[in-house]
C-alpha cells in the first residue's frame, strides 16, 4: 500500500535528508523530534495524519517549548533558554505564516457576527468557528482572551 503522507510530512522527511547531508546537527535533531512526535500520534490513533493534524502536533510542540522557556528563565538557565529558542525557530518554520494583528481582529469580529454571540456563554461557539481559521497561525490562548474581552464588553454594553 502506498503511504498517503501529507505534503508537510514529505517536506520534513526531505529536509531531514538534506540536514543530514549538510551536517546540520541541531536542525536534524529537531526535525527528527518532529517526525517522532508525528509518528507517535499516528501510532496512538492508528491513522496517517494530514497536514492540519501535523500542524496541531507542531503547535503542541511550540506551546511546550514556550512553557519550557518560561521555566528555564525562572530557574536562571539562559543556556537552556537559548537552546529552546533555537529549537522553536526550526519548528515554527514548518507552521503556516502567522496572522497579522488586523487579520486576527477581523476574524474574531466576523466569528462573533456569524455566531450571533452576545455574551460569554457564546464563547464556545465563537472559538469553534475561529479554531479552523487561526489554528497554527495564532496563539489560541491569546485568541481566547481576546474573544473573552470582546464578549464581556458587548454583554456589558447590551445590559
Amino acid at each position: 500500500m502506498i503511504d498517503a503522507a501529507s505534503a508537510l510530512k514529505q517536506r520534513l522527511q526531505t529536509e531531514m535528508v538534506s540536514a543530514m547531508k549538510a551536517g546540520e546537527k541541531e536542525r536534524l535533531g529537531v526535525i527528527r523530534l518532529i517526525l517522532a512526535a508525528i509518528k507517535q500520534r499516528e501510532i496512538d490513533e492508528r491513522t496517517v495524519l494530514n497536514d492540519a493534524e501535523i500542524i496541531s502536533v507542531l503547535n503542541k510542540m511550540v506551546k511546550q517549548g514556550r512553557e519550557s522557556i518560561a521555566q528555564y528563565r525562572a530557574g536562571g538557565r539562559d543556556d537552556l533558554v537559548r537552546a529552546e529558542n533555537e529549537e522553536l525557530k526550526i519548528i515554527q518554520a514548518y507552521l503556516p505564516e502567522a496572522l497579522a494583528e488586523g487579520e486576527i481582529e477581523a476574524l474574531i469580529k466576523k466569528a462573533i457576527t456569524e455566531t450571533g454571540a452576545s455574551s460569554l456563554k457564546d464563547m464556545g461557539k465563537v472559538m469553534s468557528v475561529l479554531r479552523g481559521a487561526v489554528q497554527g497561525r495564532a496563539d489560541m490562548t491569546d485568541i481566547s482572551s481576546r474573544v473573552k474581552k470582546l464578549l464581556a464588553s458587548s454583554s456589558t454594553s447590551n445590559a
